[in-house]
């Protein structure tokens, strides 16, 4: 369209949205729908991927609508990404990071979640009705139960909607191998494309097979509300999201900062009586990147309500937005921290099509037993072939540590596979997207650069205000983590400056540094050793310990029950047991740790992650 005449149209559309908006009842403004499914990312629904199954009930919705290519959850695991949803806002910013939740925490200062601000407007705001909520929230929905719907709102009132199905959700693939030699797929194994990264085995071809009959089951199960609109009359003034809340549950998808971990589906149905709301036509796709903390910008820009401050995201639809401007975004910030009792510190930056993964405990590999994960029979199968040696060097990357930073052309290696940190031909990007993702760590103040046992004891009660009185500090802890991404004799004199440091996480960031580099680091070790009998904070010597463990300095049997039994509190003590299975599994110790060990006096707000910890050690 020329310039002109675009601009003709912008300014019309503004001129009309006002008018409207100034003069609009309660009553005349638009519905919404989300159409959330569970653990799944784009490359299971033939929209995205040839592949993938067909989904009638999506595509039609995408025919009268919208497909968005490049759609992210935040965080790849539910409770922070519904989290993310909920407030608008970064996870490790307000808090809430953490998976399960050591305490819920509450929202920023003056903040409410996104369907309070649609109640005041005058909206009927249900939902169906999964919560598992990171944050503390006592307003907004109007109902949320299993029974709440649309259909108990006043006459003309208009309606936010969440319906939410599991029938993808990870829980589905928990079968037997009786069930699996006994229940016949819709989807044949032999048609099925495994990803490069999975062994090629009846097991991992049926449970991929599996998901993508769940997928079909999805889109019949949303058909049933598409004509619960439709009966109602109702679907002309509903604008309808259809998405997963992360991404996919074959193993390493949910979980993982990878693609298939974050990279999730959307489409969004244009009602035909607001269609003028969007700089669209039926059926486009949209290139331009949207994450999970712009979705609640921009329903509340689509009805009209300003966003209110404490939101991170940007609204992609509505009055005054170009698609043009939508289209140019190009960049996805992830995180992903503790899940359950497996301990990471990841976070990922996608600018068209790289992706940077900055890796912050390296030594902390993807495959480490998470006992939810393994009661799927893929991950069990593929855990036994690596134990005898039967993968190979792309099947094997899963169990094996990963450098502290990695670098993927989308383009040529979809599946992420070949780290091209230290070829010299992608040196200006590298060196741009390092950059950029430790700005953005900077930027909302990164909480995880404390322990979560710390953030436990100092933070939770206000941690955005935490985050902010701690700002300069949490930079120079970002500055220490970020020595092992250079060269190492460069840093060696400020790894020695950061282990002198007054501030204990600094130490803590210096010693997962000398991890980070391994044996090169071998000029420390005497350090470490002092460190680990002296120093005064429990995880500043785990650290050590690790670091000396590692680089097989120091056999860790001994030293990790003493820490343990000195644990300040529960999620101290998962910290410490994660290290514990870390070492027995991969670098080979006999780790004896038992329940007396655990301090009496520690309640059950993390007892589950300890158990399944002491129970893998104990029976393996």
């Amino acid at each position: 369209m020329p310039m002109i005449k675009r601009l003709a149209k912008t300014y019309l559309l503004i001129i009309l949205g006002t008018i409207y908006f100034e003069n609009a009842l309660a009553a005349d403004r638009p519905n919404f729908v989300w159409f959330t499914s569970e653990d799944n990312s784009v490359h299971f629904s033939r929209i995205y991927n040839e592949s993938g199954i067909r989904m009638p009930t999506i595509e039609r919705l995408a025919s009268h609508g919208l497909i968005f290519d490049h759609a992210f959850s935040n965080a790849p695991v539910c409770s922070v990404a519904r989290t993310t949803l909920l407030t608008g806002a970064y996870a490790p910013r307000i808090g809430a990071q953490y998976h399960r939740r050591s305490r819920l925490v509450p929202m920023p200062e003056g903040a409410q979640m996104y369907p309070w601000y649609l109640q005041q407007a005058g909206y009927f705001t249900t939902n169906n009705s999964k919560t598992d909520y990171n944050v503390i929230v006592d307003q907004g929905w109007d109902e949320s139960s299993p029974d709440a719907l649309w259909r108990g709102r006043q006459e003309g009132q208009p309606f936010f909607h969440v319906q939410n199905t599991a029938l993808t959700h990870e829980s589905s693939l928990h079968f037997t191998y009786e069930e699996m030699l006994n229940v016949e797929n819709s989807t044949s194994s032999e048609s099925i494309n495994l990803f490069p990264y999975f062994p090629d085995t009846p097991t991992f071809r049926y449970t991929h097979a599996r998901y993508l009959d769940n997928h079909l089951k999805v889109d019949n199960y949303f058909a049933e509300y598409l004509a619960m609109l439709e009966e109602d009359g109702v679907l002309d003034d509903t604008f309808i999201f259809y998405f997963g809340d992360h991404g996919g549950v074959l193993p390493r998808g949910k979980g993982y900062a990878y693609e298939n971990g974050l990279h999730v589906p959307l489409v969004v149905y244009v009602p035909e009586n607001w269609r003028h709301l969007v700089d669209a036509n039926y059926g486009d796709r949209i290139r331009g990147f949207v994450s999970f903390v712009d979705f609640a910008p921009t329903v509340l820009h689509l009805a009209g309500i300003d966003v209110p401050p404490h939101m991170d995201g940007s609204p992609f639809l509505g009055q005054q937005i170009d698609l043009e401007e939508v289209n140019e975004r190009d960049q996805a910030f992830g995180y992903a921290d503790r899940f359950d009792e497996k301990i990471d510190h990841v976070r990922s930056l996608r600018k068209g099509n790289f992706k940077y993964i900055r890796n912050y405990q390296p030594f902390n590999v993807d495959g480490l037993w998470n006992e939810y994960r393994y009661i799927m029979l893929a991950y069990q199968e593929w855990w036994e072939l690596f134990l005898s040696g039967e993968l190979n060097e792309i099947q094997s990357q899963f169990f094996r540590p990963r450098p502290p930073e990695q670098l993927f052309d989308l383009d040529n290696d979809p599946h992420e596979l070949q780290n091209l940190v230290g070829d010299s031909a992608y040196t200006e990007i590298l060196s741009d997207m390092r950059s950029s993702l430790s700005n953005k760590v900077k930027d909302i103040n990164d909480l995880s650069m404390f322990p979560e046992s710390v953030l436990l004891e100092e933070a939770f009660e206000d941690p955005v205000s935490f985050g902010r009185n701690n700002a300069d500090r949490i930079e120079r802890l970002i500055e220490t983590a970020d020595l092992s991404l250079y060269d190492f004799d460069s840093v060696r004199q400020e790894i020695n400056l950061a282990l002198d440091a007054e501030d204990p996480w600094q130490r803590y960031w210096a010693l997962i540094v000398l991890s980070a580099f391994g044996e090169q680091a071998n000029s420390f070790v005497q350090r470490a050793y002092f460190i680990a009998q002296n120093d005064e904070e429990n995880l500043v010597r785990l650290r050590a310990i690790e670091f000396l463990a590692l680089i097989g300095q120091e056999n860790p049997s001994q030293l990790l029950p003493a820490l343990l039994t000195n644990a300040v509190n529960e999620v101290e003590a998962t910290i410490i047991l994660n290290t514990a299975v870390l070492l027995k599994d991969f670098a080979g110790y006999d780790i004896l740790i038992d329940d007396e060990m655990i301090p009496a006096s520690f309640g059950s707000a993390q007892r589950l992650n300890i158990d399944r910890r002491l129970n893998y050690l104990l029976s393996n």
